[in-house]
C-alpha cells in the first residue's frame, strides 16, 4: 500500500473519531440525560485539561523509550475501551471523569499522529511542507464524514455515538502497528532537560510585549472554539420544540448542518497564505475576531426556515473564523521565533488554546449559560447565549488592534512554500 495513501488513512480515521461525537455530545447531554449547563461546560473542560500536560508527557516518552506509531496505537486502544463504556455512565459527575479519561488518551494522538506523518514522510524523501497538508486535510474529510454518519443514522443523541467513536479507535489502533515506523532519536546523552522538553523554556517569550499579548489573544479566542463546539448542534436540536421547525430538514439533521464549518474550514486553509502576504498577522487574526462576531451574531437570529441562510452562512464564516486564528498563529509562531525555541512555542501555543482557552470557555460558559440564561423550564434562551457570545468577541476584536503591536515578518519562506 502507498505510504502517504496509507497516512492519508490514519489521519482521515483520526478525527473521524472525534468528529462521532465531539458536535453531538451536547445533544446527548442536554436533549437525553437532560443534565445542567454548569455541568456540561466541566465536560469540555476535559479536553482543556489533558492539553495541558498529556501531549508534553506523551511526547517525552515517544522521544526516549517507546515508538510513536506504537505508542499512538496503544493511546487509541485505550481510549476505544473508555468509549465503549461512556453509554453505561448514569450521572454526570461520573461522566466527567470518564470523558476526561477519554481525553487523557485521545489528545497525545493528536500530536503523534504528526511525528508519525513528518516522519514517514521524510525518510521517504517527501516534501513534508507540500505533501502533509495534502494529508490533513482528510483529517477535516473524515471529521466531517462522522458528522454525517452520526446524523444520518439518527444518533446525535444517542449512546450510539459513543459506540461508534469506539469501533474506529480500536480499528485505528491496531491499523497503527502496521504504519511506518517511527523509533526514538534522543539518545540519553542528547537528551533535553526535563523543562526544555515540556516546553517550558518558550515561556521567555512572555517577556516580550508582542507574544505576551498575541498568546493571551489566543487563549481568549481558543475559549470562543469552544463555545461553538459545545453548543452549535444542541442549539439547533432546540429547535425540534417548536412545532413550526420540528419537521424541517436542518432540525432532522442538524450535525449535517454543522459540518458544513469543516467543509469551509478546507477552503479557508488555501486562502491564508494570500492573506497573510497581503494583509499580515495583526489583520488576520482581527479578521478572526471580526468573523467570531458574525458566527455568533447570526446563530442569534436565525431559524431552520427562512432564518436558515443564517445557520448556513455563519457555518461558512467559521472557516475564516477556525483558520485565520488557528493556522495562521502556527506560522506566526514558525517565523518568528528562533529555530531553538520554535518547537516548544508551538507546544506553548497549542496549550494556551487547546488547555487553557479550552478551560476557560467551557467553565465560563457552563456558569452563565445556567445563571443567565436557562429558564424555569429548563429551555435555553439562545438568542441571548448567542448575543453574549458575540459581545465576547467584539471586545476581543476592539482591544486587540490597539495593543497587538507586530513586526514584520523575518522569514516568508514558509508562507511562500505554502502558497505554492
Amino acid at each position: 500500500m502507498n505510504m502517504k495513501f496509507r497516512l492519508t488513512v490514519m489521519s482521515f480515521l483520526q478525527f473521524f473519531i472525534w468528529g462521532s461525537w465531539l458536535i453531538t455530545i451536547g445533544a446527548y447531554w442536554f436533549q437525553n440525560k437532560q443534565w445542567s449547563g454548569a455541568e456540561f461546560g466541566a465536560i469540555f473542560s476535559t479536553m482543556g485539561i489533558s492539553a495541558i500536560f498529556m501531549p508534553a508527557i506523551i511526547g517525552i516518552i515517544s522521544d526516549r523509550f517507546i515508538n510513536a506509531e506504537k505508542l499512538y496505537a496503544v493511546m487509541h486502544i485505550l481510549g476505544s475501551l473508555v468509549l465503549f463504556y461512556l453509554p453505561l455512565v448514569d450521572n454526570p459527575t461520573t461522566f466527567f471523569w470518564v470523558i476526561l479519561l477519554n481525553m487523557i488518551f485521545y489528545m497525545p494522538t493528536l500530536s503523534l499522529s504528526i511525528t508519525v506523518a513528518y516522519t514517514a514522510l521524510k525518510n521517504n524523501n517527501y516534501d513534508v511542507i507540500k505533501d502533509y497538508p495534502l494529508i490533513r486535510v482528510w483529517g477535516t474529510i473524515g471529521f466531517i464524514a462522522a458528522l454525517w454518519v452520526v446524523s444520518l443514522t439518527h444518533n446525535e443523541t444517542s449512546a450510539n455515538q459513543f459506540y461508534i467513536a469506539s469501533a474506529v479507535s480500536l480499528f485505528l489502533g491496531l491499523y497503527a502497528f502496521t504504519l511506518p515506523k517511527c523509533p526514538p532519536l534522543l539518545k540519553k546523552e542528547n537528551t533535553k532537560s526535563f523543562i526544555n522538553a515540556l516546553g517550558l523554556d518558550a515561556f521567555k517569550l512572555f517577556k516580550e510585549s508582542r507574544f505576551a499579548i498575541f498568546f493571551i489573544f489566543s487563549m481568549f479566542l481558543g475559549a470562543a472554539l469552544q463555545l461553538t463546539n459545545a453548543y452549535g448542534d444542541t442549539y439547533i436540536h432546540d429547535f425540534n420544540k417548536v412545532d413550526a421547525y420540528k419537521d424541517l430538514i436542518a432540525v432532522k439533521y442538524p450535525a449535517i448542518i454543522m459540518s458544513i464549518s469543516q467543509i469551509s474550514e478546507t477552503l479557508f486553509i488555501l486562502a491564508i497564505p494570500f492573506f497573510l502576504r497581503k494583509f499580515g498577522i495583526k489583520q488576520v487574526m482581527l479578521f478572526s475576531m471580526i468573523a467570531w462576531v458574525l458566527r455568533f451574531g447570526l446563530f442569534a437570529f436565525a431559524n431552520p426556515a427562512d432564518g436558515l441562510w443564517m445557520i448556513i452562512l455563519s457555518c461558512i464564516i467559521y472557516g475564516m473564523a477556525f483558520d485565520f486564528f488557528n493556522i495562521s498563529g502556527s506560522l506566526y509562531i514558525e517565523t518568528q521565533t528562533s529555530a531553538n525555541i520554535r518547537g516548544s512555542a508551538q507546544g506553548l501555543f497549542m496549550m494556551m488554546v487547546n488547555g487553557f482557552g479550552a478551560l476557560l470557555g467551557s467553565f465560563a460558559s457552563g456558569i452563565v449559560i445556567d445563571k443567565y440564561f436557562t429558564l424555569a423550564d429548563q429551555s435555553k434562551d439562545w438568542t441571548g447565549i448567542w448575543l453574549s457570545f458575540a459581545g465576547y468577541a467584539l471586545v476581543l476584536a476592539l482591544i486587540f488592534p490597539f495593543i497587538f503591536k507586530n513586526k514584520y515578518y523575518k522569514d516568508s519562506s514558509v508562507i511562500q512554500k505554502a502558497a505554492a
